[in-house]
């Protein structure tokens, strides 16, 4: 950003954080994975032959995680964006987003690509935009599009469990490959979705821009996950959230939480206790247990907050701030102050938070104007 210094500044009516030390000993970073470039030029060939296109967005960061390099080919496509994760961002904003791409004459609907009332929902919505091309070609593609980590694997295993449900004499397709990891998918593959006339739907690896100009922009595309955070750091990436939430004035938003602590309930010791336990359903004493423990969490965000008497506008300010509150959570999380790698273990911990939405829902990213 050219002209910008490290730290925050203004812009417009609101704040942006800027790189605030994100960078510092960070060196360049790699956006952009040798493979991203020949998925690319795949995505691109296969753009021009698609007759619908998907595009599969985080809806934490409805603007910040579409690539904007293929938008120049999207916008004359017929097309969706699915704004995913619907389940982790703030519904109390999110129909402003969907009244903006309205402005736009952008067909826009939130999803959870998890649940099938909410797939079906977007597949009734493309079935019938495609309705008059259906009249006259035998074979149409749906192409699935969008940078890594939002969603599109698990959107494309939805679409192939409703699609096996309603012909089930089609032959069974392998799944898509769903990963933890942002670019598990890497090669394109198509998956049969529909007969008379025949649908395919097209997967495709999650591909970002060669460069990102905006540090803000990169620093949200890793807290959602669609940049391995050892890329960027996870400090630097848990410092960018605290950044956001005290800027917003989050944990005041949760101090009628403390008053419902339950007595006799230690937190948990590590963010696996926060986990999904497949081998055994998850009982009422292990919701309290990690109940307790975010609600300690929030506890340190709040009262650190409501102590400081510096400018929240002040980058010197802050930083200080940011730094007692990764004090703090060391403590919360129980991460011993000897240990060498305390600040990434109290990141890492504190990010699975977030990206599991115990942190509550939300939209990172400022809803445009509409003039």
């Amino acid at each position: 950003m050219g002209g910008v210094r490290d730290g925050i500044v203004k812009k417009g009516k609101g704040i942006l954080l800027g790189q605030m030390g994100f960078n510092k000993g960070g060196g360049n970073i790699n956006w952009f994975p040798g493979h991203m470039a020949a998925a690319t030029k795949a995505i691109r060939s296969r753009l021009k032959v698609s007759d619908f296109v998907i595009e599969v967005r985080d809806a934490r960061i409805p603007l910040s995680s579409a690539n904007q390099d293929l938008q120049p080919m999207l916008s004359g496509k017929r097309r969706v964006i699915a704004l995913n994760k619907k389940d982790l961002a703030n519904p109390n904003i999110m129909h402003r987003w969907i009244r903006y791409f309205d402005s736009c004459k952008q067909d826009c609907l939130a999803i959870n690509a998890h649940s099938k009332s909410s797939v079906q929902q977007l597949l009734d919505l493309v079935e019938f935009k495609l309705k008059e091309v259906i009249s006259r070609e035998p074979t149409l593609l749906v192409m699935v599009v969008g940078v890594p980590n939002v969603g599109k694997s698990a959107l494309i295993n939805s679409i192939h469990q409703i699609a096996s449900y309603r012909f089930p004499l089609q032959h069974k397709t392998k799944r898509a490959t769903v990963g933890p990891l942002p670019g598990v998918t890497q090669d394109i593959a198509g998956y049969k979705i529909a007969h008379q006339p025949s649908v395919y739907v097209l997967d495709t690896p999650g591909v970002l821009v060669p460069s990102i100009a905006d540090i803000e922009t990169g620093l949200k595309l890793a807290l959602a996950g669609s940049v391995k955070d050892s890329v960027v750091g996870e400090e630097r990436i848990a410092q960018y959230l605290l950044a956001v939430l005290n800027t917003r004035g989050t944990p005041f938003h949760w101090k009628p939480l403390f008053g419902r602590v339950t007595e006799g309930v230690k937190p948990a010791h590590d963010v696996k206790d926060l986990l999904p336990n497949r081998r055994k359903p998850q009982n009422n004493s292990d919701v309290l247990y990690v109940e307790n423990y975010v609600t300690e969490v929030k506890r340190v965000l709040y009262t650190t907050l409501s102590e400081f008497n510096g400018s929240l506008e002040s980058e010197g300010d802050l930083e200080n701030l940011i730094d007692q509150q990764f004090d703090m959570l060391q403590t919360a999380l129980k991460i011993p102050h000897k240990a060498s790698e305390a600040r990434t273990m109290v990141s890492k911990k504190f990010l699975a938070l977030f990206r599991m939405g115990k942190l509550g829902p939300f939209i990172l990213d400022d809803v445009p104007d509409i003039s």
